[in-house]
């Protein structure tokens, strides 16, 4: 290898590490000290509390497991064959636009700009969906360092950032006091978690995803646990985690290309 390009390499890997490093910080300090007096947390628990779609409280200490895989991600891509790695690179990129965008998500989300905060939230579902794909995860047998520090904490990810689009596209419509074409707001709630269920089935189906589809598992339980007064709702949120978990018992072997290292 080139030493440019050696040296392009190792600095695609150090900015990816610090990316990750410096949205965990940001995530957190916004935390204690939100822009406008009102953490995220904050605001799904007043001013839109009315979204039914949204897990209860607990679930979204899921960020951090999700860190943690990033983390551990960023310290793996780090070691010289991975850096090296064209996929690795791909990954890495995809990967620093989706911190970037996180950063502009929260605040965008703490000052309130909501809808602005939808098209931030859809960039990162972008990025992850590529860096998913190009992982190849559920198509392509790896190493189980590989498996675990890279296909695991993105299928973790990408499953969490599917979940909080919808929801947060749900916030924005709910701010912006959308009449839902006349369809009662539980009805639409239910809508929703059926496509998401969809959603989640077909990956569960075509790539056997363990991880990603039980964060889905994990926020419907949630969602069923915070409108466990709404009877059309939890009962929809069950019934989709049931199915999911079906899938999984019973999902054939994921397909195999090669091995990667």
């Amino acid at each position: 290898m080139k030493a440019s390009t050696a040296k392009s390499s190792l600095g695609i890997a150090i900015a990816t590490l610090i990316a990750i490093l410096t949205t965990l910080t940001i995530n957190v300090l916004s935390n204690f000290f939100p822009l406008q007096g009102a953490n995220i947390g904050k605001i799904s628990n007043t001013i839109l509390q009315g979204v039914q779609i949204t897990p209860a409280n607990y679930a979204f200490a899921i960020w951090g497991l999700i860190y943690i895989g990033l983390i551990a991600y960023g310290v793996y891509q780090l070691r010289p064959n991975q850096r090296q790695d064209p996929t690795i690179q791909r990954v890495n990129t995809l990967l620093i636009v989706a911190c970037i965008a996180q950063i502009v998500w929260v605040y965008l989300f703490t000052t309130k700009l909501f809808w602005l905060s939808v098209v931030a939230m859809l960039v990162i579902l972008l990025a992850l969906i590529s860096a998913y794909l190009q992982l190849g995860v559920g198509k392509v047998r790896v190493m189980r360092d590989r498996q675990w520090l890279a296909h695991i904490p993105f299928s973790i990810y990408l499953g969490w950032i599917s979940v909080a689009s919808i929801v947060n596209i749900a916030s924005a419509l709910y701010i912006s006091n959308w009449d839902g074409w006349g369809i009662n707001g539980t009805y639409w709630t239910a809508i929703m978690l059926v496509i998401a269920t969809v959603i989640a089935a077909i990956v569960a189906m075509q790539r056997a995803d363990i991880a990603f589809t039980c964060v889905f598992i994990w926020a419907y339980i949630a969602i069923a646990i915070r409108q466990v007064d709404n009877p059309i709702i939890w009962i929809t949120a069950v019934v989709g985690a049931i199915a999911l978990g079906s899938l999984l018992v019973f999902s054939r072997n994921k397909p195999v290309k090669s091995i990667v290292d």
